[in-house]
């Protein structure tokens, strides 16, 4: 070892032995810890980067670069948990969205058949009181007027129901737009779950290429005289 390289030396054993309390923190408590609760995420991401930049400047590449593998792993964790919530939270809404719709659906169709039935009723009492009325005349006027009278009842209700079919047409294009925008939030919510997953994969897989690197440097060393 080159003479300039014992004062890295020392400054690398002094920076391993003043790290202890923060492995022993680690391995007593933070491990216990949910791999995604917030509290370890922050932990595990703020020691990676004080390992990384300690690595960097002491020229300890194995600290380095288990450090950036740290850091970079409790970033994806951070962030695969932070899709879960939203796509938690816009599951909720897509579900509150299809509730609200089909109970308005179903009042709205309720509201219409009364109001069929109300204007059915009134047709029919109109009807017969012209038909009353022309019951009253006995000549062949009155028999005309009572026909028209008929005539213009049938009419009416033939009215009435026509009315009736447009409105509620009208009504289902309505809650079947508002039902398919509910079916696509409940889409998009299944699709952040997904990214979710696939953020968490990369990060493990992050995580193995680290113990890897960690472990083949440690044969390595077990491997020189």
């Amino acid at each position: 070892m080159a003479m300039s390289d014992i004062p890295r030396a020392v400054l690398r054993a002094q920076y391993r032995l003043a790290r202890t309390p923060l492995q022993i923190v680690e391995d007593r408590f933070v491990a216990r810890l949910d791999a995604e609760a917030p509290a370890r995420l922050i932990y595990e991401r703020s020691v990676g980067v004080l390992d990384a930049v300690a690595g960097r400047a002491l020229g300890d590449a194995e600290i380095a670069r288990r450090g950036t593998a740290v850091a970079e792993r409790s970033a994806e964790l951070g962030r695969a948990a932070e899709l879960d919530a939203e796509a938690e939270a816009e599951s909720r809404q897509a579900a509150e969205e299809l509730s609200r719709a089909r109970d308005d659906a179903v009042a709205k169709q309720r509201a219409a058949r009364e109001r069929k039935q109300r204007e059915q009723r009134a047709a029919v009492r109109t009807a017969a009181q012209r038909k009353a009325s022309a019951a009253d005349a006995a000549d062949d006027g009155a028999t005309a007027n009572k026909k028209q009278a008929d005539a213009a009842a049938h009419q009416r209700v033939e009215g009435a129901q026509t009315r009736k079919k447009i409105a509620d047409k009208a009504i289902d294009a309505v809650e079947d737009a508002k039902l398919a925008a509910a079916d696509r939030q409940r889409d998009d919510a299944a699709s952040a779950r997904a990214a979710a997953r696939s953020t968490r994969a990369r990060a493990d897989q992050v995580e193995d290429l680290a113990d890897a690197e960690k472990q083949k440097r440690q044969r390595a060393r077990a491997s020189k005289p």
